[in-house]
């Protein structure tokens, strides 16, 4: 049997949502966030669209795209 993958260093990381402090460790199941709540929130934004990568310019023809 395989060994169970190494148990990460315990550190104090910042919440991406809430700025707090966060414990970065196996036992915090929410990592990098420090709770349900603020993955929550997280995760809300991006189902909304409120995160949104910029778009990138198109390499293609545009004469291509009117026909």
């Amino acid at each position: 049997m395989a060994d169970p993958a190494p148990e990460l260093p315990v550190k104090i990381v910042r919440c991406p949502a809430c700025a707090g402090d966060s414990l970065y460790a196996h036992s915090n199941p929410y990592r990098p966030f420090c709770s349900a709540r603020c993955k929550g929130v997280d995760f809300g934004a991006w189902a909304s669209e409120s995160f949104k990568l910029p778009e990138q310019e198109s390499n293609s023809d545009p004469d291509f795209e009117q026909s």
